[in-house]
């Protein structure tokens, strides 16, 4: 039994990345760091989030709602940035829990993280695909059906589009961290332009009535029933509300979505010059952006039109369209799918980050943790993920496989802060370059905060996470548990 919980001490972790051919080349400043939370933060919630929680959740008030859910993720933020800055190796909340929760909480938490990355990847290349397919629509190019997709295709359908971008960026994250930054940095500027362009022109269409009332009165919610239903209501029969003071946290269960992707900064932390100081600034410096940001648009979306004739596909470029600028719809779908590179980009990034450190540590075969010899980086997991992501998204309908991703960050969300209290106790002699203040009570409110949040989540996603739990688990007893280096090197 103890060998389910045994841990890897920091120092460990920290000699394995010294290892010549299992370590990553340091390449990333603070400034990367940030632009690659901001790459990939922003993504298609802040084009189409905003005007459908608006419209059918919590109206004006959806600034709010943003804040509410920037702060659950800011109370997670900071255990991340401690943990980061204490134990700069790859592989985020997967690192974290070896060293604090044990070997079987790190197995689980890793098989989560792959999970995770690898459908929010996938899910994020086919929505891209959307966009650049209505792009070319908009010129008079037209994808033949049987390659637009199953969602488009009556019968076969491939997307190939979707499948075409994750080689692409496959192959820039094994030519090495500094290009995928320098690419990541271009399309993060191009993309807040884009933002900075919305914000500014949709200030001179801003009709103050139209913030009237800012919380509208409660209304129930349409109950889900069976599967369908949160989890919360059938634990205990509460009912969501939309609009009114509770439909704003009820928005915020929905808008966080948009802020996915913060964590993933801590997946390269082993290839920071300097994690110590970097890591925090990073993680935290994003997030801040992208809170201002959302909270902007939302304000001003909801301000130039009112929010229950807002629509729920388009919301922003439309509410331009009703204003009489359909050039800035152009603008935004332009916007939306070259954001959209970066967050598939970084996704991706992470989830061969994970998988390399799992396998670094025997849970996962070593032929996948030895690095390129020129380029520095994890390439054979990066092409095996990438290859099966690209699959993937080709051929598979997702879009109710997208709230996994959402469970899958909270419940990692879940597993670093208890981390954090966990290696206060048990190593208080590291060196915390960065601490996490009012330890425990700020780590325990981001635990109720991040299963308040899951348990708005349809029972349906919480079935579909246990199987893929029990499967990670089998694979854990049956490979991880014989194979890990802790316990060759215990023998």
């Amino acid at each position: 039994m103890n060998t389910l919980f045994r841990t890897k001490t920091v120092e460990q972790s920290i000699r394995d990345t010294e290892e010549p051919e299992h370590s990553l080349k340091k390449s990333l400043s603070a400034l990367d760091l940030t632009v690659f939370g901001v790459g990939v933060i922003i993504g298609t919630g802040i084009f189409v989030l905003t005007g459908k929680v608006a419209k059918e959740t919590a109206g004006p008030a959806t600034a709010l709602a943003f804040v509410v859910a920037g702060v659950v993720c800011a109370l997670a933020a900071l255990c991340y940035a401690e943990f980061a800055s204490t134990v700069p190796v790859a592989g985020s909340a997967y690192t974290f829990s070896y060293a604090s929760l044990g070997e079987l909480v790190a197995w689980i938490i890793g098989w989560d993280l792959v999970l995770e990355f690898a459908l929010g990847t996938a899910v994020v290349a086919v929505g891209w695909s959307g966009y650049v397919r209505s792009l070319m629509d908009n010129v008079g190019w037209t994808m033949p059906e049987g390659l637009s997709g199953p969602d488009v295709a009556s019968g076969f359908g491939f997307d190939i589009l979707a499948f075409a971008l994750v080689l692409v960026l496959t192959v820039i994250l094994v030519l090495g961290m500094k290009l995928s930054a320098r690419v990541t940095t271009v399309v993060v500027a191009i993309k807040l332009a884009v933002v900075g362009i919305v914000i500014v022109a949709g200030l001179f269409f801003i009709k103050a009535s139209n913030y009237s009332p800012f919380i509208p009165e409660a209304e129930p919610q349409e109950g889900g029933s069976g599967l369908d239903a949160p989890l919360v209501q059938l634990i205990f029969g509460y009912e969501p509300t939309n609009f009114g003071v509770m439909g704003i946290f009820t928005a915020a269960s929905v808008v966080f979505f948009a802020f996915i992707g913060f964590d993933v900064v801590a997946t390269a932390a082993e290839e920071t010059k300097i994690p110590q100081r970097d890591m925090p600034r990073g993680i935290l410096a994003s997030l801040l952006i992208c809170t201002l940001l959302y909270v902007a648009v939302s304000i001003v979306v909801t301000g130039m039109q009112n929010y229950s004739e807002l629509s729920v596909s388009a919301p922003l470029a439309d509410a331009f369209k009703a204003v009489g600028h359909p050039f800035y719809a152009g603008v935004i779908s332009f916007g939306a799918a070259v954001g959209l590179t970066t967050v598939c980009m970084i996704l991706l990034l992470g989830q061969t980050r994970v998988f390399f450190a799992m396998s670094r540590d025997g849970l996962l075969p070593r032929f996948f943790s030895v690095t390129h010899p020129r380029f520095g980086t994890p390439y054979r997991p990066t092409i095996l993920l990438g290859g099966v992501i690209a699959i993937v998204a080709g051929f598979t309908s997702i879009n109710e496989l997208a709230t996994l991703v959402n469970i899958g960050t909270l419940f990692a969300f879940v597993v670093v802060a208890l981390g954090v209290i966990v290696l206060r106790r048990t190593r208080p002699d590291l060196h915390r370059a960065f601490r996490t203040p009012w330890v425990p009570l700020l780590p325990i409110v981001s635990v109720a905060a991040s299963v308040w949040l899951m348990l708005n989540l349809p029972a349906e996603t919480w079935l579909r996470f246990g199987i893929w739990m029990v499967i990670g688990v089998i694979i854990y007893f049956v490979y991880g548990r014989r194979h890990s280096r802790m316990a060759t090197t215990a023998q």
